[in-house]
């Protein structure tokens, strides 16, 4: 071993140094205990920190069932859709609905397919090891994107409910589909290549890529079934009158208990008798002398052969091209209050680049909040694997210590989880609540996940807003709810990031 090896080894008596410190810290082997035997999660949970973190939320939305993305990786997709069906249930007055996921699937793998081949067509004279070509190459269909992958795919291909087109075995589980489309999509590349370098003229590589993509649709339509051009569209609203007869029955049982007209608060004008069994409360008007049914004679929503253009257009009460991407990137090259964009970041190829705009934590949290405060709903992205329990429900640093079960400090700054790739985004969900102080600030929220009702507490987490300022990286915000200052930046030219700049991954 030369003089240069041996410094750079780890010595022996080093070894020796650090086990017998280790051992004679009776902390440590009380550490070492608990996680060896339940994992390093379970034993650094602490219940003071669950304690702190309540789940009541002093601004709250309702929202439908929990969804489930299962295991692929379309946290962007589930998160942007459970932001639609909310304003959806709610402009039409349903219990409950969900779009279809596998649909927008479907078309994701067409045009992410179609894109890279033109990536490919664009880059011909990179070396297949330069940086740009392997940035592209990287994985040319995967799962993963962003709230303006999705817009692009609406924009273009409408929506459906999830009746129309269910989940398959290959949507729920996408591995196998992906690698081998992403396989023969490298096949392709390889032969656009080798035909370029022939001689072959941009036309005919063209003719040649459009060949190709009858294979991808092949194999989309095979693993994930067609999606459909047309379908039919049934759903029932909510009965109007439900509220009111709750009241009513409400109003009748306090009378019942004592007898007092007064406890009536139901709005009808009652006639309660004053006796002591007050029997004779009237408030719910529907009763009559006619026999019961059990026929459901709530209103109809009946579609007969819609597209899928046309039922987005129609049923979903916004428009998915009013809402921008917020950034929270506090780093030296991404000065803030500037607009961005990111080099061979689209799904659909003609739909353009991934673009934000980078603000300063306080612009950030006040779109979120306003927005919030207003009734919507919030697609966010983050890294969800930093101190966080995925079963539990919790997204907080003083919950999830594992700087005292190792002993040691963990000092990294939003800035350094960027710039060295510790915690770039990689899930997205979608706020539905946050809890306000009695400062009238934030200290906590509410987050809507697609992983299940099982994970987190009935599919809902908890996340500390101190983790929110660490964590959360983008926003999808309306608008409506943007300073001016950031309004105007939406109109200045972009700065270009090249695709492999850190700042986020596309969101699985």
């Amino acid at each position: 071993m030369t003089a240069n090896a041996s410094a750079r080894a780890i010595k022996p008596e080093l070894l020796r140094t650090y086990t017998e410190d280790f051992n004679k810290d009776r902390a440590n082997l009380i550490a070492a205990d608990a996680a060896v035997s339940a994992g390093v999660l379970k034993a650094a949970t602490d219940y003071r920190g669950v304690r702190a973190l309540p789940r009541d939320f002093s601004i709250e939305l309702k929202q439908g069932s929990i969804t489930n993305q299962e295991r692929s990786g379309r946290c962007w997709m589930f998160a942007s859709l459970n932001t639609l069906r909310y304003e959806l249930m709610h402009r039409w007055n349903l219990e409950d609905f969900e779009f279809s996921e596998t649909y927008l699937f479907f078309w994701d793998a067409m045009e992410k397919s179609n894109t890279y081949l033109e990536n490919v067509l664009r880059t011909l004279d990179e070396a297949t090891d330069s940086r740009l070509f392997e940035a592209i190459n990287e994985s040319p269909a995967d799962d993963g994107g962003w709230w303006q992958m999705f817009a692009a795919l609406v924009n273009k291909y409408g929506l459906v409910p999830k009746s129309a087109y269910p989940e398959s075995e290959n949507s729920r589980n996408s591995d196998d589909f992906k690698q081998y489309l992403n396989s023969k999509l490298r096949e392709f590349a390889a032969e656009l290549r080798r035909r370029s370098a022939a001689g072959a003229s941009e036309d005919e590589l063209r003719a040649l890529k459009d060949e190709y993509m009858g294979t991808v649709y092949r194999i989309c339509a095979v693993a994930l079934g067609e999606p459909p051009e047309k379908f039919d569209f049934f759903a029932r609203p909510k009965d109007d009158d439900e509220d009111k007869k709750g009241e009513a029955r409400k109003c009748k049982a306090e009378a019942d208990a004592d007898g007092k007209a007064e406890s009536c608060k139901c709005g009808e004008s009652c006639k309660c008798e004053g006796k002591s069994d007050a029997k004779a409360c009237k408030c719910d008007k529907d009763k009559s002398d006619k026999p019961k049914t059990g026929k459901d004679k709530r209103p109809q929503i009946r579609e007969i052969g819609i597209t899928p253009l046309e039922f987005y257009k129609k049923y979903v009460p916004v428009d998915v091209n009013d809402f921008v991407t917020l950034a929270n990137a506090p780093l030296k090259n991404r000065p803030f209050n500037q607009r961005y964009r990111i080099r061979f970041s689209a799904n659909v190829a003609e739909a353009g680049d991934m673009e934000f705009v980078n603000v300063p934590l306080d612009v950030f949290k006040k779109a979120a909040l306003d927005q919030l405060t207003a009734g919507h709903p919030i697609w966010f992205a983050c890294d969800c694997t930093q101190f966080a329990l995925r079963k539990d429900g919790f997204f907080d640093q003083s919950v999830v210590r594992v700087d005292q079960l190792f002993g040691t400090e963990f000092t990294g700054d939003k800035a350094h989880g960027l710039e060295y790739g510790d915690s770039p985004s990689n899930h997205a969900m979608t706020f539905t609540g946050v809890n306000l102080g009695e400062d009238g600030k934030p200290n906590r929220w509410k987050v809507e996940n697609s992983w299940g009702k099982d994970a987190g507490k009935d599919g809902y987490y908890v996340m500390s807003d101190a983790w929110f300022d660490r964590y959360v990286t983008e926003l999808i915000i309306r608008k409506e709810y943007l300073d001016d200052a950031t309004r105007a930046l939406l109109t200045t030219e972009p700065v270009e990031l090249d695709p492999w700049q850190p700042l986020t991954r596309r969101c699985r």
